[in-house]
């Protein structure tokens, strides 16, 4: 896992001190380089043991290796995207073509970073389990949400019962039914939405088989599911948006489909056939 998707997982669970540093690491972390550790500890009103145990929140022996790592990472994307300012954020005043390029880094890198790192004995074992369900459910909030509904779609067109409940109260009714075959799907970036977490924890208590697709591995929607894929991601100051990780989420939705969709190949491409030529004739009414 990247450093800086490391960083933006971890956020959610530090404590203010260490948050501080975080999030000034995740608005500009070419600063490190530039920095001591005493400077950036005073940079963010912390002290340097702060800095320390920040470094190993996330999993570094200390300052010296999250240098070199971040070094390493800003090197590799400053080659492959253009620009030593790459990894700064979306900043005030700046250019619409500049925050555009950045967005577009960024999604890509979250794609990239998400395949790279996918756990691809878990990705089968979701195809497996939903390849055997008599029925699927999927739920998700904001962004998350029409993810859900992406994969309900592409489900649905090729004759699997998937279906994507559109508020909680529906989708906790769904899952609490103890009904056989049954699979269900929580989608949430930061894996502590509420109303998710309680659709997996209902569905898990009544039988079901539970799958989390989150960006943080210690999350309460990873610890529900029996199988879990993480995306990795570096959301945008703009974060109420959701942009990358929705993106990041969709990747893997569409690995899941096409892994389902090829078990089953010539029936498949027939479903695919007849239902593009049904809403072809749709379109043209």
């Amino acid at each position: 896992m990247s450093v800086q998707a490391t960083i933006e997982a971890a956020l959610g669970s530090l404590s203010p001190s260490l948050g501080r540093v975080g999030s000034a690491i995740r608005e500009n972390p070419a600063m490190v380089l530039d920095s001591t550790i005493n400077d950036l500890a005073t940079a963010c009103d912390t002290s340097v043991a702060s800095v320390v145990r920040f470094c190993r929140a996330i999993g570094l022996s200390g300052y010296t290796q999250l240098r070199m790592l971040l070094a390493a990472e800003l090197g590799k994307e400053a080659a492959q995207f253009g620009g030593a300012s790459y990894g700064a954020d979306i900043t005030e005043g700046e250019s619409l073509p500049a925050m555009a390029q950045k967005i577009a880094a960024l999604e890509i890198l979250a794609i990239e970073e998400t395949i790279e790192r996918m756990d691809y004995r878990a990705l089968e074992e979701i195809v497996d389990a939903l390849d055997g369900a008599d029925r699927i459910l999927l739920y998700g909030v904001g962004a998350s949400r029409s993810v859900a509904e992406d994969l309900q779609g592409k489900l649905f067109r090729i004759g699997r019962n998937a279906f994507a409940p559109s508020e909680p109260h529906e989708a906790w009714a769904a899952a609490a039914i103890p009904v056989e075959g049954v699979v269900v799907i929580g989608f949430s970036h930061l894996g502590e939405t509420h109303e998710t977490v309680e659709f997996l924890r209902l569905a898990r208590d009544h039988g079901a088989r539970t799958i989390g697709i989150t960006g943080v591995k210690d999350s309460s929607l990873a610890r529900l599911a029996d199988i879990a894929v993480f995306t990795q991601v570096r959301e945008t100051t703009f974060r109420a948006g959701a942009m990358v990780s929705r993106i990041a989420q969709l990747a893997v939705v569409d690995c899941i489909f096409a892994g389902v969709a090829q078990r089953r190949y010539d029936y498949t491409i027939e479903a695919l056939r007849r239902t593009r030529e049904v809403t072809r004739g749709a379109r043209g009414v």
